[in-house]
């Protein structure tokens, strides 16, 4: 196909007519990215992370494991670099003019190199967003070959997106409903004699009824034994008396997400398990106090970690306290990247900063308990997202 074909074709789709936001919310959102590379001297920056191309442009597809980059310029309009076969739904998702696609035969760093010859930046001050996911080395390699040496931009859109605008604090209110439906859905499932598929496919289809999209990773449905090893998840096994078993789902909206966990007893547990929950419950609680303007990211950690301390179960708890939530694809729903609760963190909290707060104990390779809320760093302190009563549930 030529790119007069191609571009025949665009026109018979409405621009920006599935844009998650209005133009202008990205208007201002470029506007502050070019505040940032005028600091840093940048003549374009090039962004190649589905999250970040996202907040800027709308552009969303499953399809972002090809190689796409979204262009932004100290001054103009920005262009899309992209697969051929994705235009026409950058055309839908974005009110981008001016959108490049590529055939599949050809290497995406030389489309690249390509359209920014063609464009007049040969020669200017270049910088590239390094962190993203599938920005590859042999992508970088290719580029550079092609194009000339890059200058590194990242972290711009990142430091950007720790604050959310009232229109994305709107997105992850509606995921945080759909992942209540969710979370509900697996707790009424969850049953002796039930599987752990039985109960993630419950989780799965009940948030999705509620108006959630394909989440940035799955649920975790996770049961005696195999709930004391992280990141463990259904696996067909059979719910059974004495299991000390967690849920952690999360649901998106909007490519927005929120998450939450629970705790749920089968009969008769062991001791440790209830005094554990306990703990985590004061370490959420004592992490929380700390969740206002003004105090720093390390604080609610420090908090927390406090009483894990005092409790004694420091080997339980090896990991930060929460981390920033937002626009996510696959393979994660979490910013973490972008901001962590966690000793050292210096970032002040702000007003419209949101958070997963995970406390979680293990005794490893037994059981996992936990406790956990999506919060809202609001002006006069943070509120909680879910409506779901936080509290252990017994069976």
């Amino acid at each position: 196909m030529t790119d007069t074909q191609l571009d025949e074709l665009l026109k018979k789709v409405p621009s920006g007519f599935e844009s998650v936001f209005p133009k202008k919310e990205y208007d201002a959102r470029f506007t502050k990215v070019q505040e940032q590379m005028s600091k840093r001297g940048f003549d374009l920056l090039l962004l190649s992370g589905a999250e970040n191309i996202f907040y800027l442009s709308g552009q969303q597809t499953p399809g972002y494991y090809t190689f796409q980059c979204l262009c932004v310029p100290m001054k103009g309009d920005p262009f899309h670099v992209i697969r051929g076969l994705e235009t026409m739904n950058a055309r839908a998702n974005t009110y981008l003019k001016d959108i490049v696609g590529y055939d599949d035969g050809d290497n995406p760093a030389a489309a690249l190199a390509r359209a920014l010859k063609e464009r007049g930046y040969a020669g200017k001050r270049v910088a590239v967003d390094q962190n993203a996911w599938f920005y590859t080395v042999n992508l970088h390699n290719r580029l550079v070959q092609e194009f000339g040496q890059l200058l590194d931009g990242s972290g711009i859109v990142e430091e950007l997106r720790r604050v959310k605008s009232a229109a994305e604090l709107e997105q992850i209110e509606k995921a945080s409903i759909a992942n209540d439906a969710g979370m509900q859905a697996g707790i009424d499932a969850f049953k002796e004699g039930a599987t752990e598929n039985d109960v993630a496919a419950a989780i799965m289809s009940a948030s999705i009824a509620a108006g959630g999209e394909y989440v940035g990773m799955e649920p975790f449905v996770t049961t005696g034994p195999r709930s004391g090893i992280p990141h463990t998840t259904w696996r067909r096994r059979t719910i059974r008396k004495g299991d000390v078993s967690v849920l952690e789902t999360s649901a998106c909206y909007n490519r927005y997400h929120a998450a939450r966990f629970q705790t749920l007893f089968v009969g008769k547990v062991p001791d440790p398990a209830h005094d554990m929950y306990r703990v985590c419950e004061e370490g959420l609680a004592a992490a929380l106090e700390k969740m206002k303007p003004g105090n720093l990211c390390a604080d609610p950690h420090n908090a927390c970690q406090a009483v894990i301390d005092r409790a004694g179960y420091t080997a339980g708890f090896r990991k930060r306290s929460g981390y920033s939530v937002g626009i996510s694809f696959a393979p994660d729903w979490g910013e973490g990247h972008i901001l962590s609760l966690y000793r050292g963190v210096d970032v002040e909290l702000q007003p419209g900063m949101v958070f997963h707060v995970p406390i979680t104990l293990r005794e490893y390779a037994q059981w996992a308990v936990a406790v956990s809320e999506t919060v809202l760093i609001t002006k006069t302190g943070n509120r909680t997202l879910s409506k779901l009563p936080r509290q252990l549930i017994r069976l």
